[in-house]
């Protein structure tokens, strides 16, 4: 016989966009799972199927994860429906998707924790949730353990570098030759703080660290210059380069667009960063990449003449200049990888170019949707979707979407 709910209790049936359970009747609840059962003061009085124990002692106050206390199934399942309703808002279709690409824990290879210095002590974690409080890390279950083991000796450096009530910020980057560390803004200077900078560097092996004093990346140590490779091509690494955040979600992405443009002969591969796409695709076509940051534009131009790769790397800011009509002639297929705010401007004028094919790889699935409308609204077919989970237990969703006319 089926047991009945009590008055105001409801099973959760899905997740919503930030990460709380929803039950049928609209109530939402942070902490639940689908098939938790509720009460209508929003507590969970019953643990469903795909409940899982978070593996973070942080998990519910740090901001970086809102899903550790559901099992995979749920979380593919979120990452699928976010896409999908985010389509429909535009009145768009979503084709048959593959299934989504979780990248597992401890692969995170780049990071950017925040500093705080209050009464002597050195706080260094992340920010709760919605809020500019810190949490003081003990753990991370989705850090590269290569990034956590410096954590602890950090904050130790920090407590040289940072004056009293001050805050600043460390981003740490696993590359090629190790981990590129930059600091700032760092109050402290001279002699003294020069030293322990060189000897932390040298002491724990980091490929390269950098200060900021409030004028930009400052070089204190650097045995060899650091490089990430693409394809097998080392390309310089600038300091606050824009990775993806995982070998593992970046190899996914890649091969989707690989698969979307396969025997296209001319590429355009706009925001291109220093050339997770491009790279790989100039092993079967020319590609054109464009970005707005010259210093990677320069960095993956001489990769690719070293290693003698068909690509041309040109700056330029697509959001104020994007690629005309005239301009996207050539192409076969576009490559497009913008920021969270999408590439509205560019987009409208693919969407108005002869352009046979479109691959675009998103972070938000909410511009993404938006850039989808304006190409399917001119003519394009949305074919194909891989929805990818790089950031582990976390609401950002990350996709490839393939249109063709």
């Amino acid at each position: 016989m089926q047991q009945l709910s009590a008055p105001g209790e409801g099973r959760i049936i899905r997740i919503a966009s930030r990460g709380d359970g929803v039950t049928a009747d609209g109530l939402h609840v942070a902490g639940a799972a689908p098939g938790d059962l509720v009460n209508a003061d929003g507590e969970v009085v019953e643990r469903g199927p795909h409940h899982a124990s978070p593996p973070c002692r942080h998990y519910g106050r740090c901001g970086g994860c809102q899903l550790q206390h559901v099992d995979d199934a749920a979380y593919r399942a979120f990452i699928s429906d976010r896409i999908r309703h985010a389509l429909a808002q535009q009145g768009i279709s979503a084709p048959d998707m593959e299934e989504p690409h979780l990248s597992p824990a401890g692969c995170r290879r780049r990071a950017s924790l925040r500093v705080q210095k209050r009464q002597g002590r050195v706080v260094l974690g992340f920010n709760e949730g919605e809020s500019h409080r810190l949490v003081d890390i003990a753990e991370c279950p989705v850090l590269d353990p290569v990034l956590f083991a410096l954590v602890e000796p950090l904050r130790k450096l920090s407590s040289r570098l940072f004056a009293e009530r001050s805050a600043g910020g460390i981003t740490l980057t696993r590359c090629d030759q190790g981990v590129d560390v930059l600091i700032g803004p760092v109050t402290a200077d001279g002699l003294g703080a020069l030293e322990a900078m060189t000897d932390f560097a040298v002491k724990h092996g980091l490929a390269r660290l950098s200060v900021d004093r409030g004028y930009g990346a400052e070089l204190v140590h650097m045995p060899d210059a650091p490089t990430i490779s693409f394809d097998g091509i080392p390309v310089a690494l600038p300091p606050s380069a824009f990775l993806q955040a995982t070998v593992d979600g970046e190899r996914a992405l890649v091969s989707a667009v690989q698969r979307s443009v396969a025997g296209a002969r001319r590429i355009a591969d706009l925001f291109a960063g220093l050339g997770t796409f491009s790279l790989p695709l100039s092993r079967q076509a020319h590609v054109t990449a464009v970005d707005a940051a010259g210093n990677a534009m320069e960095a993956l131009q001489q990769a690719a003449n070293r290693f003698q790769r068909p690509v041309t790397a040109r700056h330029r800011d697509l959001f104020r200049a994007p690629l005309d009509m005239k301009e996207l002639q050539p192409f076969d297929a576009v490559v497009v990888d913008p920021p969270r705010a999408g590439a509205r401007a560019q987009v409208e004028m693919i969407a108005r170019s002869a352009v046979p094919r479109a691959v675009m790889v998103s972070c938000n699935p909410n511009s993404f949707a938006r850039d989808a409308k304006a190409l399917v609204d001119a003519g394009f077919r949305l074919e194909r979707l891989w929805p990818v989970g790089q950031f582990r237990w976390s609401i950002h969703v990350e996709l490839v979407a393939s249109f063709e006319r």
